[in-house]
């Protein structure tokens, strides 16, 4: 019997799949638990809608982040911080210092955990960090760190 798995079953598929199983696993078990559904007729037109849809939503999401890639890697994002005469900063500058200052000065809300930093940024200077947007689309984000006068 051929079934449309409705959620992940292990030894057996992923959701969305279509796999064959006996008639007694399906009707005693897969069906009952809502683990899958038969793979009749009005069942695969409604699987083959569910996936069309899925397709133009991901296509979607794949746009709007190369989109925002474009925006993330024309600008710079400028944090001051206080420091010392030797170049070094007091303190570090995180993902989510970044994230704020780019949504302040640039009005681009990112999630601060697509910022990718292996370490905080200790020093002054520019330095450019990968942005996560989505599994196909990675932007460069410029970040310069500036010295603020001390009180």
């Amino acid at each position: 019997m051929k079934i449309i798995l409705t959620e992940d079953v292990k030894k057996l598929g992923k959701r969305g799949e279509i796999v064959e199983v006996s008639d007694g696993y399906a009707k005693n078990y897969v069906i009952p638990q809502k683990l899958g559904v038969a793979a009749n007729e009005k069942n695969m037109n409604e699987w083959k809608n569910q996936k069309r849809r899925e397709d133009k939503l991901a296509q979607v999401r794949l746009e709007e982040a190369q989109a925002l890639a474009g925006q993330i890697g024309a600008v710079t994002v400028e944090i001051g911080m206080k420091g010392g005469t030797s170049g070094k900063v007091f303190g570090a500058v995180s993902t989510k210092e970044i994230a704020t200052a780019l949504k302040k000065q640039h009005d681009l809300e990112i999630d601060k955990k697509k910022i990718v930093m292996d370490e905080p940024i200790k020093a002054f200077g520019t330095v450019e960090l990968p942005v996560k947007l989505h599994p196909e689309v990675t932007a460069k984000l410029k970040v310069r760190v500036v010295q603020v006068d001390q009180p």
